[in-house]
Formats: C-alpha cells, structure tokens, sequence
C-alpha cells in the first residue's frame, strides 16, 4: 500500500502524532498536551473527551507540515488497562479510569480467586477488576461497551464502536492463546455482551467517518486500523522483529521484553506475554535500574563519573542493586536485599560496580526467559536513560554477549504508525 500512514499516541502527559511513508522514514511528528488525571486516593480517572480533544489537536497540528490527504491508514495505541464504558453511539456512560487506578481492590480479589495464574487480568489496576467495578457501582446505564483509551479514539475516528486489539485486551481478561474469551468470565458475572470483538494489531477496522476526516483533514479513503498498547507499540518502534530479538529499558526499573515463538507465562515472577501476530512479546521487570543508582550517585555524579568507567575492565564486584528490599524478576523475593558491598574507596570503581550488577540482573533475567522456553538471545536493543550511556553499554555488551545497540526510535506513535502501515504486527 502507498501513501503515508498515521500513528497515534496517547499517554498520560499528551497525545503524539507520527506519519510515515510506504519505506518506514519519518515524515513528521506533532504533540498536544493533556492535564493531568483526576486523583482521588486509589481513584485515578480523566474525561474521556479530553483524549480527543488533543488527539484532534495533535493530528491538525501534523498537518501543518505533513500533507495529511496522503495518509491511508491510521492505528491508535493507549495506555495499557486504561478502560471505560461507552453506549452504542460511543458517548462515555463512565469516567475512563486510567492504568494506574487501583480502586478496585475488591474486585481484584474476586478476579484472583476464580482467574488463571497465567491471566493477565489479575491486579486491582486490571482493565478486568475495573470493569467490574463500574458494573458494581451503577455506571451500566446505557453502556454497550466495555472499550479501551485506543479503541475509543478508533471508534470516535470511525464511528464503529466495540473493536479492540489483542494486547489492549490482555488486561480484561481475554486469553490470547485461545484467541477468545475465556469462560471463567461468566462466574464473575461479566456481561459478554459489553465484551469488544478482539482483532489483531494492525487489521482494518473501517474507512474512517466523512466528517471525522474533513475535521482532521484526512481523505475519506483512510482505513482505521486496530491498535495496541502504548508499551507494544514502543516495542514495535525499535524495529525488533525476529525470534530473539529483545528490548531492554533502563529507566527507574529494568524491564525486558523478548520476542518469542510460544507464549511465556510465569505469574508468581509477573511474566506475561502479548501476542504479535503468531510470535510473542514475553517481558518482565526488575526493581534494579535507575533508581537503584540514584541511592547513591545523583545524575550530576553519574555523568561526571562515566568517562572514569573502563568497560573492558571487570570490577570483579557481584552486586544486585536494588533501591529497597524486594526483587520480582528474575528473582521472585518480597524479601531481598540488595548486594553493594564490599565497597571500594573509589567512586568511579564503586559506580562501575554498580553498572556491571545491574547488566547482570538484565543476563539473569534474559537467562530466566529462555529456562522458561523464550528462545536464544539474538541480540538487545536498549531504550531509556541508561540506554545512552556509552560505557554502561559497552558493559552490558560484555556481560550479555550479543550485539547490544541503542534504539534509533522509541515513540510509540511511530510503532503505532508501522502497524497501520504493515497491517499487523512485525
């Protein structure tokens, strides 16, 4: 398919709009803020019309350095778990309660004890448990469905409501495996009726709503695709996209993510995974990272610190940093502490140490996925902060073994704009 594709991006800061051509380059990006969610103790939620509102911002600002009478195909990613009730014309019966909402402890519980462990719906912050919550608490209304912050956007985009995607439907409780709704949702009284019709990332949903495009400016002709979540889609951005490919961010924490030719399923270590097509996105996270850095270095330190560290050079110190006691994956222990000592004189000594134990949580955990059926690393592609430390990648090089590279693209919205443009995922 020619023409340009568009992919949009809403976070929790602003909506980010991308547009490619038929080869993948960049042909502009355009960004609209949003205010900040609603907070009430657990309570977290935002009015749903504020995401269109700067979505349509954003794709108007795109215009005006992309012609967007070119694009042919659009896909919306969202944050993951944020969830609403809407009616048959697609007006909100309810809040949209974000991803980090954990009102509903109640429920999560009740999810817990009929659920799979291998489900990705368990946890108060579950699209699951806040479905159930809504229901509970009288917001049914008129609602015809139960939709995502990415599905709505495609549904006001299309006027076609009740579509999502497979990884946005992981946290309502959908089996990915099956590729169906599971039918333990019946003991928890889940309408199925509310329940949206799941599609592949990437698969055309409709032309987009004449009137939507003379708004936006976009052809009638432009099909709406199905999205994802705003974390497949960043995965999808770095380009990852055979069997032992993965993505390491090193932000706050240490997250991996690993492409895989069956799913991996170990909850009692949080490992869970997407489906992409017939492949799958299997992940984990750590505590260590960033955070535990900064309980001893501040920012300023570390990069005054990093051309002192010799990467060819092992400290020979065995750390496991972390910022408090507590590890999930690799190792799954509510309870341990974290290894810093000995510690040397030297702070760029100490430093270097630091970054060696972390680049081997990452091993450890990439060593953990393959004991659980992921395949052989291939080769890591590195995304957040940390990713950009030259030294601490030549580290993770050493310490990993495989080619480790920095990604030359992580907005979401463009890994949203190469599932428009690939119809379905890599």
């Amino acid at each position: 398919m020619g023409g340009l594709f568009l992919g949009i991006d809403v976070g929790t800061g602003g909506v980010r709009a991308c547009a490619i051509d038929a080869e993948a380059g960049i042909r502009g990006f355009a960004s609209a803020a949003l205010p900040a969610p609603r907070v009430d103790g657990d309570a977290v939620d935002q009015t749903p019309e504020l995401w269109w509102m700067a979505t349509v911002a954003a794709v108007r600002k795109l215009g005006e350095t992309v012609d967007l009478r070119e694009i042919a195909r659009v896909a919306v990613d969202g944050t993951s778990g944020t969830l609403l009730l809407i009616d048959a014309s697609g007006r909100p019966c309810s809040p949209g309660l974000m991803y980090n909402d954990a009102r509903a402890r109640h429920e999560a519980a009740r999810v817990a004890a009929t659920a799979p462990a291998e489900s990705g719906a368990h946890g108060a912050s579950s699209a699951l448990a806040k479905l159930l919550f809504l229901l509970d608490h009288g917001y049914v209304g008129d609602a015809r469905h139960a939709v995502h912050q990415a599905d709505w956007i495609a549904g006001r985009l299309t006027g076609c409501h009740g579509f999502s995607d497979e990884n946005n439907a992981l946290k309502l409780g959908y089996d990915p495996v099956a590729r169906d709704w599971p039918s333990w949702l019946e003991q928890l009284g889940v309408r199925y009726d509310l329940l949206p019709q799941v599609l592949v990332p990437g698969t055309p949903i409709a032309d987009i709503d004449p009137g939507i495009a003379r708004t936006l400016g976009l052809p009638p002709s432009a099909q709406v695709a199905a999205g994802t979540t705003d974390g497949v889609a960043a995965f999808v951005a770095t380009r990852a996209d055979q069997p032992g490919d993965a993505v390491t961010s090193l932000g706050t924490t240490l997250v991996v993510k690993q492409l895989a030719t069956q799913p991996i399923f170990a909850a009692s270590q949080g490992v869970y995974s997407h489906r992409l097509g017939e492949r799958w996105l299997a992940g984990g996270a750590s505590n260590s990272g960033g955070a535990a850095l900064l309980m001893h270095f501040t920012a300023d330190e570390m990069e005054r610190l990093t051309p002192q560290v010799k990467p060819d050079e092992p400290t020979g110190l065995d750390y496991y940093p972390l910022p408090k006691p507590g590890e999930r994956f690799p190792i799954a222990d509510p309870a341990l502490a974290a290894r810093i000592t000995p510690r040397p004189a030297e702070d760029c000594r100490f430093f270097q140490g630091l970054l060696e134990g972390i680049a081997s949580v990452e091993a450890l955990a990439y060593r953990q996925l393959a004991r659980l059926g992921a395949p052989g690393l291939r080769r890591v592609i590195g995304i957040g902060g940390g990713a950009r430390n030259d030294a601490w990648t030549k580290i993770r090089h050493r310490v990993l073994g495989v080619p480790v590279s920095i990604a030359e693209q992580t907005e979401a919205s463009y890994g949203a704009a190469l599932l428009a443009m690939n119809g379905g995922p890599p």
